[in-house]
C-alpha cells in the first residue's frame, strides 16, 4: 500500500560464519520502512539491510517453509496469527527473545515458552464500505456480520479466497469464530445467496473491485463493501491529493477479526548475529512509531505513539472477534477446505 524500501548491499564474505556485513529480512510484499529508520539500524549495528520480497503472506510463509533448510535471508517477517502454527509446526524459526521484548503488549504474545516469534504489528480485518455509494442510495451500511446476509446488501460485498490471502482466511475465521463450528458454514451459504463475490487476493478486491478505493474508482470497479482492514481509511486520506476533510471509506466495526504479524530468526539462517540485531530493532520504539503510516498496522509495544491520521481515520476495532491460534492450528485446514467446497463448487 505504501512506497516501499529495500536497502540493498552485497552479502559477501563470512556468511557461513554468522559475521556477514548483511543481514537479510524475508517478507511478503506489503512490508515497508522509512529510508531514515532503515540508515539508523544500518549505522547503530554496522549491518546492511537487504529485503527480500515474497508475495502475500500465505505465499511468503509456504516459501519459506519449502527452503527452510538453506533459507533465502536470516529473519522472517510477515507470519501472522493465522498461519503461524504452520510456521512453527514445520519448525520454520529458532528460538531468540530480542531485547525489548518485556515492552511488548502482553495480549499480542505467544510462543512464550520457546521464543521462536516475536510480535511485530496488529490490525484488523474488516468490511470497508464506501461511504458516497451508501449515501447515493440512502441506504444505512452494515454494521455487522450478520447485517452482510440482509436482501439489502446483495450483490454488494466483494471477498479474497481464504485459501491463497490472508484477509481471507482472517474473515472467514471471524465468522467461524462468531458463529462457531455448528454455525458458520450456514452464514456461508447465506453469504453466497446473497452475491457474494470472491477473488484471488486482496490487491485485486481492494484496488479493483472496490468502488470505495483511489485504484477502485480507476478501475470502475461496482463493490461497495470490500474485505479489508479497519487501518485501510488512512490510506485514502493520506495518499489523496487535495486530502479530503474525512475519509471516503468506512469500517463495519461489528465484522472484525484480529491479526497479529510476528517475526522470527530462521532456522538455518546464516547471518544468525545479524539476525539477531535485526529483531531487537524492530520491537525498538524508533521502529514501532515508524510502522503506522509505511504498513498501516498499529504497533505492540506499550507507549509507542501513533500518528493523528490513525487515531482519526482507522481507529482499532473496539471488540474484534479473536481466536486462540491453538484452535486455529486444529482447525484451520478443515475449515478452509470446507470453505472452498461451500463457496467456491
Amino acid at each position: 500500500m505504501a512506497g516501499t524500501l529495500a536497502a540493498c548491499g552485497s552479502s559477501d564474505g563470512g556468511q557461513g560464519s554468522g559475521d556477514s556485513k548483511t543481514v537479510t529480512l524475508v517478507s511478503h510484499d506489503s512490508w515497508a520502512a522509512s529510508k531514515d529508520v532503515i540508515a539508523a539500524f544500518e549505522k547503530q549495528s554496522g549491518y546492511k539491510v537487504n529485503v527480500l520480497k515474497d508475495g502475500d503472506a500465505g505465499q511468503a510463509v509456504n516459501k519459506a517453509i519449502l527452503t527452510k533448510d538453506n533459507p533465502q535471508g536470516d529473519v522472517f517477517f510477515g507470519v501472522d496469527n493465522t498461519l503461524l502454527s504452520r510456521a512453527l509446526d514445520n519448525g520454520l524459526f529458532q528460538p531468540y527473545e530480542p531485547k525489548g521484548a518485556d515492552r511488548i503488549a502482553p495480549e499480542y504474545r505467544a510462543d512464550q515458552d520457546k521464543h521462536r516469534v516475536t510480535p511485530i504489528d496488529t490490525g484488523d480485518i474488516c468490511v470497508n464500505y464506501d461511504k458516497k455509494y451508501f449515501a447515493d442510495h440512502k441506504l444505512e451500511p452494515p454494521r455487522s456480520f450478520d447485517d452482510l446476509v440482509k436482501p439489502q446488501y446483495k450483490n454488494l460485498l466483494v471477498t479474497e479466497n481464504a485459501s491463497t490471502s490472508s484477509p481471507g482466511l482472517g474473515f472467514l475465521l471471524g465468522t467461524a469464530a462468531k458463529y462457531g463450528d455448528g454455525g458458520w458454514a450456514g452464514y456461508w451459504k447465506k453469504l453466497k445467496a446473497n452475491g457474494v463475490k470472491v477473488v484471488d487476493g486482496w490487491e485485486q478486491a481492494y484496488n479493483e473491485e472496490f468502488s470505495g478505493s483511489a485504484g477502485g474508482k480507476k478501475a470502475k470497479g461496482d463493490r461497495p463493501l470490500v474485505v479489508s482492514y479497519a487501518s485501510s481509511p488512512p490510506v485514502e486520506v493520506v495518499y489523496a491529493d487535495p486530502k479530503p476533510a474525512a475519509a471516503p471509506t468506512g469500517v463495519a466495526q461489528g465484522t472484525c477479526f484480529r491479526q497479529v504479524e510476528y517475526a522470527g530468526l530462521l532456522s538455518n539462517a546464516k547471518n544468525s548475529k545479524g539476525g539477531k540485531a535485526l529483531l531487537d530493532f524492530l520491537i525498538s520504539e524508533r521502529f514501532q512509531e515508524d510502522m503506522p503510516l509505511n504498513m498501516y498496522v498499529y504497533p505492540v509495544r506499550e507507549g509507542a505513539q501513533v500518528p493523528p491520521e490513525f487515531v482519526k481515520y482507522g481507529p482499532q476495532a473496539k471488540d474484534p472477534e479473536t481466536m486462540d491460534p491453538a484452535k486455529i492450528a486444529d482447525r484451520r485446514d478443515q475449515w478452509v477446505k470446507s470453505w472452498t467446497s461451500l463457496v467456491l463448487k
